[in-house]
């Protein structure tokens, strides 16, 4: 079926939702949409693997737009109550996130959500807020395995060992996702360190990150929310939920790392924002990254749902824990975001599960293609 790829992306889905065969036969469900940002508009991509997770203003735009047009976007008060029991939710209900707390939360997407007088449920990573600027850990990670000179030998770190980084760019994409599970297995302070040793071992100036944070265009693509920063989301209308203190792959962490990325994150986020955080968003949010002890570390430390960042509806019967969201990318055309949002994307899934194939759209379930 893997011919189906292209045809489906760049015929069917396209003629699908020109004719609105999607919304009109939308299921009722709930659908979680979650975005990673949004580029500033004068930012060029330099990395489509890296950039891959932001869109740009005009795709944010049209998508805000074909939501308010058939369905009906909702706020997270709203979602709170639903979840309560307490209210009800309009047909083809849908609601926005946003994870990791980026600058371009604040200074690029709120401003198109107050144009359009829509609300969003932002995940924010809380361990920067009080610590200057600062930049996700893994995404500092790979931008150093970008920029190291020549190959370098594996190492031993602390007492694991630190995987080779190979000539090749797309080899060192897989040394990336290598390191990175690796490294969550210790605590932010000590990811802080490898990575300041990485960038000496691998010949990079050790200023090269002070230029992106002090460039104010890069600055607003890569630099993380501040306390300030996140009162400001809350004074636009804006709610918070976390997204751990440092983004690590909570499955690779001891319990007590675990639970601490866990239940500090509520903690900071509650006494910075003034706000109660009643929700989380795993960080990666794969069943790989996340599992049964983070539901439990979840539901333990006072939040009333969590969010995985995989694919499909949300039922009134779904374990609160780990609920799903559809993942937009840059790479997701409008008609393959309307796919998805509609559900018809799912429904296709299943019937390519029960018949023994998968299509080749979906190698996997947030791939957004």
């Amino acid at each position: 079926m893997r011919f189906l790829s292209p045809i489906l992306r760049q015929a069917v889905y396209p003629v699908l939702a020109g004719t609105g065969y999607f919304h009109r036969q939308a299921s009722a469900a709930l659908r979680v949409i979650t975005y990673h940002g949004i580029l500033p508009e004068a930012y060029r991509r330099a990395d489509s693997f890296l950039d891959n997770t932001l869109i740009d203003v005009a795709q944010f735009r049209a998508q805000l737009a074909l939501l308010k047009k058939h369905y009906n976007v909702i706020a997270p008060q709203d979602f709170l109550g639903w979840l309560r029991k307490s209210q009800e939710l309009p047909r083809l209900a849908v609601l926005l996130t946003c994870d990791d707390g980026l600058l371009n939360n604040l200074t690029t997407m709120v401003p198109v959500l107050q144009e359009e007088r829509l609300q969003c449920l932002f995940f924010v990573t809380s361990g920067p807020l009080e610590n200057g600027p600062a930049m996700l850990w893994y995404v500092e990670l790979y931008l150093l395995l970008m920029q190291a000179k020549g190959s370098h030998p594996p190492i031993s770190w602390r007492g694991v060992q630190v995987p080779a980084i190979p000539v090749e760019r797309a080899e060192r994409v897989v040394c990336w996702l290598q390191t990175l599970k690796i490294l969550s297995r210790f605590g932010a302070r000590e990811r802080f360190d490898f990575l300041r040793d990485m960038a000496r071992w691998c010949g990079v100036d050790p200023e090269w990150k002070r230029r992106i944070l002090d460039d104010p265009l890069l600055r607003q693509r890569f630099q993380l929310l501040s306390g300030a920063d996140l009162k400001r989301l809350v004074e636009a209308g804006m709610s918070i939920g976390a997204h751990t203190m440092s983004h690590p792959a909570l499955v690779e962490q001891t319990d007590e790392l675990a639970r601490a990325e866990i239940e500090d994150s509520r903690s900071a986020l509650q006494k910075c924002s003034g706000q109660p955080v009643w929700a989380i968003a795993y960080s990666f949010g794969d069943p790989a990254s996340v599992g049964n002890r983070e539901y439990r570390l979840a539901e333990s430390a006072g939040y009333e749902c969590g969010f995985m960042n995989v694919g499909g509806a949300v039922g009134q019967s779904d374990f609160r824990f780990s609920l799903p969201r559809i993942h937009v990318t840059a790479e997701m055309s409008l008609s393959v975001y309307e796919a998805h949002i509609s559900g018809f994307q799912d429904a296709l899934q299943r019937r390519f599960r029960r018949s023994g194939s998968t299509p080749a759209h979906q190698p996997a379930a947030n791939d957004g293609r």
